[in-house]
Protein backbone atom coordinates (compact mmCIF):
# COMPACT_ATOMS: atom_id res chain seq x y z
CA UNK A 1 0.00 0.00 0.00
CA UNK A 2 1.44 3.38 -1.00
CA UNK A 3 1.48 6.41 1.30
CA UNK A 4 -1.41 8.04 -0.53
CA UNK A 5 -3.47 4.80 -0.41
CA UNK A 6 -3.24 4.65 3.39
CA UNK A 7 -6.29 5.76 5.41
CA UNK A 8 -6.41 9.54 5.84
CA UNK A 9 -4.75 10.81 8.99
CA UNK A 10 -6.88 12.59 11.61
CA UNK A 11 -7.40 16.32 11.07
CA UNK A 12 -4.29 18.34 11.98
CA UNK A 13 -2.25 15.19 12.70
CA UNK A 14 0.28 16.18 10.02
CA UNK A 15 0.63 19.69 11.44
CA UNK A 16 0.90 18.37 14.97
CA UNK A 17 3.93 16.33 13.87
CA UNK A 18 5.59 19.51 12.59
CA UNK A 19 4.82 21.33 15.81
CA UNK A 20 6.17 18.42 17.85
CA UNK A 21 9.42 18.46 15.85
CA UNK A 22 10.05 22.02 17.02
CA UNK A 23 10.36 20.79 20.61
CA UNK A 24 13.85 19.58 19.77
CA UNK A 25 15.24 22.92 18.54
CA UNK A 26 16.02 26.16 20.34
CA UNK A 27 13.80 29.21 19.68
CA UNK A 28 14.78 30.97 16.46
CA UNK A 29 15.46 34.74 16.75
CA UNK A 30 12.70 36.26 14.61
CA UNK A 31 12.18 39.79 13.29
CA UNK A 32 8.43 40.44 13.39
CA UNK A 33 7.61 43.36 11.08
CA UNK A 34 4.81 45.66 12.26
CA UNK A 35 2.73 43.39 14.55
CA UNK A 36 0.15 46.11 15.06
CA UNK A 37 -3.09 44.17 15.17
CA UNK A 38 -4.33 41.43 17.48
CA UNK A 39 -3.95 38.62 14.95
CA UNK A 40 -0.33 39.24 14.02
CA UNK A 41 0.82 40.08 17.55
CA UNK A 42 -0.93 37.11 19.13
CA UNK A 43 0.52 34.86 16.42
CA UNK A 44 4.04 35.95 17.33
CA UNK A 45 3.38 35.64 21.05
CA UNK A 46 1.78 32.20 20.66
CA UNK A 47 4.75 30.95 18.63
CA UNK A 48 7.10 32.32 21.29
CA UNK A 49 5.15 30.60 24.06
CA UNK A 50 5.42 27.33 22.14
CA UNK A 51 9.18 27.82 22.03
CA UNK A 52 9.41 28.11 18.23
CA UNK A 53 10.71 31.68 18.02
CA UNK A 54 12.31 34.44 20.08
CA UNK A 55 10.49 37.46 18.64
CA UNK A 56 11.84 40.96 18.11
CA UNK A 57 8.76 43.17 17.69
CA UNK A 58 9.38 45.99 15.21
CA UNK A 59 6.96 48.88 14.80
CA UNK A 60 5.47 51.88 16.64
CA UNK A 61 6.11 50.83 20.24
CA UNK A 62 3.11 52.63 21.72
CA UNK A 63 0.80 51.05 19.18
CA UNK A 64 2.21 47.55 19.76
CA UNK A 65 1.78 47.94 23.54
CA UNK A 66 -1.78 49.24 23.07
CA UNK A 67 -2.69 46.20 20.97
CA UNK A 68 -1.12 43.92 23.58
CA UNK A 69 -3.05 45.59 26.41
CA UNK A 70 -6.33 45.36 24.52
CA UNK A 71 -5.76 41.68 23.69
CA UNK A 72 -4.44 40.78 27.13
CA UNK A 73 -1.04 39.71 25.79
CA UNK A 74 2.09 39.82 27.94
CA UNK A 75 4.87 41.16 25.69
CA UNK A 76 7.21 42.20 28.52
CA UNK A 77 9.67 39.36 27.76
CA UNK A 78 10.18 40.48 24.17
CA UNK A 79 12.36 43.18 22.67
CA UNK A 80 10.55 46.03 20.92
CA UNK A 81 12.29 48.12 18.26
CA UNK A 82 10.44 51.43 17.98
CA UNK A 83 10.02 52.71 14.41
CA UNK A 84 7.41 55.17 13.13
CA UNK A 85 5.50 53.19 10.49
CA UNK A 86 5.18 49.97 8.48
CA UNK A 87 7.73 50.97 5.81
CA UNK A 88 10.35 51.52 8.49
CA UNK A 89 9.33 48.28 10.21
CA UNK A 90 9.91 46.27 7.02
CA UNK A 91 13.28 47.90 6.38
CA UNK A 92 14.41 47.48 9.99
CA UNK A 93 13.33 43.83 10.11
CA UNK A 94 15.38 43.09 7.00
CA UNK A 95 18.35 44.98 8.44
CA UNK A 96 18.22 42.91 11.65
CA UNK A 97 18.48 39.78 9.52
CA UNK A 98 21.43 41.24 7.61
CA UNK A 99 23.13 42.00 10.93
CA UNK A 100 22.65 38.40 12.06
CA UNK A 101 20.35 39.35 14.95
CA UNK A 102 17.42 37.47 13.41
CA UNK A 103 17.34 34.18 11.51
CA UNK A 104 13.68 34.29 10.56
CA UNK A 105 11.38 37.01 9.20
CA UNK A 106 7.69 37.20 10.09
CA UNK A 107 5.04 39.44 8.55
CA UNK A 108 2.85 41.46 10.88
CA UNK A 109 -0.08 43.64 9.86
CA UNK A 110 1.63 45.31 6.92
CA UNK A 111 0.95 44.31 3.29
CA UNK A 112 2.92 41.36 1.93
CA UNK A 113 4.25 43.43 -1.01
CA UNK A 114 5.61 46.01 1.41
CA UNK A 115 7.72 43.43 3.21
CA UNK A 116 8.85 41.55 0.11
CA UNK A 117 9.85 44.84 -1.55
CA UNK A 118 12.44 45.34 1.20
CA UNK A 119 13.50 41.70 1.03
CA UNK A 120 14.09 41.96 -2.73
CA UNK A 121 16.15 45.18 -2.71
CA UNK A 122 19.46 44.62 -4.51
CA UNK A 123 21.82 46.35 -2.10
CA UNK A 124 20.01 46.22 1.24
CA UNK A 125 17.70 43.23 0.92
CA UNK A 126 17.98 39.50 1.51
CA UNK A 127 18.27 38.23 -2.04
CA UNK A 128 20.34 35.20 -2.96
CA UNK A 129 21.10 33.64 -6.32
CA UNK A 130 17.88 31.67 -5.92
CA UNK A 131 14.47 32.99 -7.01
CA UNK A 132 12.17 33.83 -4.07
CA UNK A 133 9.07 31.60 -4.01
CA UNK A 134 6.19 30.56 -1.77
CA UNK A 135 5.23 27.07 -0.67
CA UNK A 136 1.88 26.09 0.82
CA UNK A 137 2.12 23.10 3.15
CA UNK A 138 -1.40 21.71 2.96
CA UNK A 139 -2.97 19.43 5.54
CA UNK A 140 -5.65 17.81 3.36
CA UNK A 141 -7.93 15.45 5.34
CA UNK A 142 -8.32 13.07 2.38
CA UNK A 143 -4.56 12.81 1.67
CA UNK A 144 -2.36 10.81 3.98
CA UNK A 145 0.66 13.12 4.04
CA UNK A 146 1.47 16.84 3.83
CA UNK A 147 0.98 18.20 0.31
CA UNK A 148 3.21 21.05 -0.85
CA UNK A 149 1.88 23.45 -3.51
CA UNK A 150 4.18 25.93 -5.23
CA UNK A 151 4.08 28.73 -6.27
CA UNK A 152 0.65 30.12 -5.48
CA UNK A 153 1.54 33.46 -3.89
CA UNK A 154 4.69 35.19 -5.22
CA UNK A 155 5.62 34.38 -8.84
CA UNK A 156 2.80 35.32 -11.22
CA UNK A 157 4.00 33.77 -14.49
CA UNK A 158 7.31 32.05 -13.75
CA UNK A 159 9.77 31.29 -16.55
CA UNK A 160 11.47 27.93 -16.96
CA UNK A 161 14.48 29.23 -15.02
CA UNK A 162 12.16 30.54 -12.29
CA UNK A 163 10.47 27.14 -12.05
CA UNK A 164 13.83 25.46 -11.57
CA UNK A 165 14.37 27.60 -8.46
CA UNK A 166 10.75 27.19 -7.32
CA UNK A 167 11.13 23.41 -7.46
CA UNK A 168 14.53 23.43 -5.76
CA UNK A 169 13.20 25.63 -2.94
CA UNK A 170 10.32 23.22 -2.33
CA UNK A 171 12.58 20.17 -2.43
CA UNK A 172 14.99 21.75 0.05
CA UNK A 173 12.09 22.51 2.38
CA UNK A 174 10.68 18.99 2.17
CA UNK A 175 14.10 17.51 2.89
CA UNK A 176 14.57 19.85 5.86
CA UNK A 177 11.26 18.59 7.23
CA UNK A 178 12.45 14.99 7.09
CA UNK A 179 11.56 13.71 3.60
CA UNK A 180 14.84 12.40 2.12
CA UNK A 181 13.56 12.10 -1.47
CA UNK A 182 10.38 14.12 -2.09
CA UNK A 183 8.24 13.19 -5.10
CA UNK A 184 7.61 16.21 -7.32
CA UNK A 185 4.69 16.29 -9.77
CA UNK A 186 4.81 19.07 -12.38
CA UNK A 187 1.19 19.80 -13.16
CA UNK A 188 -0.58 20.55 -16.41
CA UNK A 189 -3.96 19.66 -17.92
CA UNK A 190 -2.68 16.43 -19.49
CA UNK A 191 0.07 13.89 -18.92
CA UNK A 192 1.57 13.98 -22.41
CA UNK A 193 3.73 16.67 -23.98
CA UNK A 194 1.68 18.87 -26.31
CA UNK A 195 3.40 21.84 -28.00
CA UNK A 196 0.10 23.72 -27.89
CA UNK A 197 0.18 23.58 -24.06
CA UNK A 198 3.43 25.30 -22.99
CA UNK A 199 3.30 23.95 -19.44
CA UNK A 200 3.66 20.38 -20.77
CA UNK A 201 6.80 21.32 -22.69
CA UNK A 202 8.27 23.06 -19.63
CA UNK A 203 7.45 20.03 -17.47
CA UNK A 204 9.41 17.79 -19.81
CA UNK A 205 12.34 20.21 -19.80
CA UNK A 206 12.34 20.42 -16.00
CA UNK A 207 12.44 16.64 -15.70
CA UNK A 208 15.42 16.52 -18.05
CA UNK A 209 17.08 19.29 -16.01
CA UNK A 210 16.73 17.02 -12.98
CA UNK A 211 18.29 14.15 -14.96
CA UNK A 212 21.26 16.41 -15.70
CA UNK A 213 21.72 17.55 -12.10
CA UNK A 214 20.29 21.06 -12.52
CA UNK A 215 17.63 20.17 -9.93
CA UNK A 216 18.72 17.91 -7.10
CA UNK A 217 17.37 16.05 -4.07
CA UNK A 218 13.95 15.10 -5.43
CA UNK A 219 12.24 12.71 -7.81
CA UNK A 220 10.49 14.59 -10.64
CA UNK A 221 7.83 13.61 -13.14
CA UNK A 222 5.65 15.62 -15.47
CA UNK A 223 3.57 16.70 -17.09
CA UNK A 224 0.92 15.15 -14.87
CA UNK A 225 -2.73 16.13 -14.54
CA UNK A 226 -3.80 16.64 -10.94
CA UNK A 227 -5.65 13.34 -10.68
CA UNK A 228 -2.61 11.46 -11.94
CA UNK A 229 -0.39 13.23 -9.42
CA UNK A 230 -2.37 12.29 -6.31
CA UNK A 231 -4.73 9.40 -7.14
CA UNK A 232 -3.35 5.83 -7.44
CA UNK A 233 -6.69 4.81 -8.96
CA UNK A 234 -6.39 7.36 -11.75
CA UNK A 235 -2.81 6.26 -12.39
CA UNK A 236 -3.89 2.62 -12.65
CA UNK A 237 -6.75 3.42 -15.03
CA UNK A 238 -4.48 5.42 -17.33
CA UNK A 239 -1.64 2.91 -17.13
CA UNK A 240 0.97 5.49 -16.11
CA UNK A 241 4.29 3.99 -15.03
CA UNK A 242 5.92 6.43 -12.63
CA UNK A 243 7.38 6.45 -9.10
CA UNK A 244 5.81 9.90 -8.59
CA UNK A 245 2.33 9.56 -10.08
CA UNK A 246 -0.40 8.94 -7.52
CA UNK A 247 1.80 9.72 -4.53
CA UNK A 248 3.23 13.22 -5.02
CA UNK A 249 4.64 15.19 -2.10
CA UNK A 250 5.06 18.44 -4.08
CA UNK A 251 2.71 19.85 -6.72
CA UNK A 252 4.32 22.41 -9.04
CA UNK A 253 1.65 24.53 -10.72
CA UNK A 254 1.99 26.28 -14.11
CA UNK A 255 1.40 29.78 -12.71
CA UNK A 256 0.14 31.71 -9.70
CA UNK A 257 -3.50 31.68 -10.82
CA UNK A 258 -3.59 27.89 -11.05
CA UNK A 259 -1.81 27.49 -7.72
CA UNK A 260 -4.00 29.98 -5.92
CA UNK A 261 -7.16 28.31 -7.20
CA UNK A 262 -5.88 24.86 -6.28
CA UNK A 263 -4.90 25.85 -2.73
CA UNK A 264 -8.18 27.68 -2.12
CA UNK A 265 -10.22 24.83 -3.58
CA UNK A 266 -8.57 22.46 -1.14
CA UNK A 267 -9.08 24.90 1.73
CA UNK A 268 -12.74 25.72 1.14
CA UNK A 269 -14.06 22.56 -0.53
CA UNK A 270 -11.92 19.86 1.10
CA UNK A 271 -11.50 21.43 4.57
CA UNK A 272 -7.73 21.59 4.19
CA UNK A 273 -5.45 23.87 6.19
CA UNK A 274 -2.77 25.85 4.37
CA UNK A 275 0.41 26.78 6.23
CA UNK A 276 2.89 28.74 4.16
CA UNK A 277 6.45 29.99 3.97
CA UNK A 278 8.54 32.04 1.54
CA UNK A 279 11.91 30.60 0.56
CA UNK A 280 14.88 31.64 -1.56
CA UNK A 281 15.91 34.62 0.58
CA UNK A 282 18.70 34.49 3.16
CA UNK A 283 16.16 33.36 5.76
CA UNK A 284 12.67 31.86 5.56
CA UNK A 285 9.74 34.29 5.74
CA UNK A 286 6.42 33.58 7.46
CA UNK A 287 3.41 35.14 5.71
CA UNK A 288 0.38 34.46 7.86
CA UNK A 289 -3.11 35.68 7.01
CA UNK A 290 -5.83 37.10 9.23
CA UNK A 291 -8.04 34.24 7.99
CA UNK A 292 -5.60 31.57 9.21
CA UNK A 293 -6.62 29.32 12.07
CA UNK A 294 -4.47 29.11 15.19
CA UNK A 295 -3.21 25.68 14.09
CA UNK A 296 -2.33 26.99 10.62
CA UNK A 297 -0.39 29.93 12.08
CA UNK A 298 1.46 27.59 14.42
CA UNK A 299 2.24 25.22 11.54
CA UNK A 300 3.59 28.08 9.42
CA UNK A 301 5.87 29.15 12.26
CA UNK A 302 6.93 25.56 12.90
CA UNK A 303 7.82 24.98 9.25
CA UNK A 304 9.82 28.22 9.06
CA UNK A 305 11.58 27.55 12.37
CA UNK A 306 12.55 24.04 11.34
CA UNK A 307 13.87 25.30 8.00
CA UNK A 308 15.79 28.11 9.71
CA UNK A 309 17.31 25.50 11.99
CA UNK A 310 18.27 23.47 8.92
CA UNK A 311 20.01 26.49 7.39
CA UNK A 312 21.80 27.16 10.67
CA UNK A 313 23.02 23.63 11.26
CA UNK A 314 23.23 22.32 7.67
CA UNK A 315 21.86 19.03 8.98
CA UNK A 316 18.45 17.51 8.20
CA UNK A 317 15.82 17.96 10.86
CA UNK A 318 13.85 14.81 11.62
CA UNK A 319 10.13 15.43 11.80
Amino acid sequence: MTDSQAPPAPRHEKYERLVAACRDISPVPTAVAHPCDTTSLSGAVDAARQGFIAPILIGPAARIRAVADEAGLDIAPYEIVDVPHSHAAAATAVELVRQGRAQLLMKGSLHTDELLHEVARKDTGLRTERRISHVFIMDVPTYSKPLFITDAAVNIAPSLEDKRDIIQNAIDLARALGNPLPKVAILSAVETINPKIPSTVEAGALCKMADRGQITGGLLDGPLALDNAISPEAVKIKGIKSPVAGQADILVVPDLEAGNMLAKNLTFLANADAAGVVLGARVPIVLTSRADSVMTRMASCAVAALYAHRLRTAEPVKG
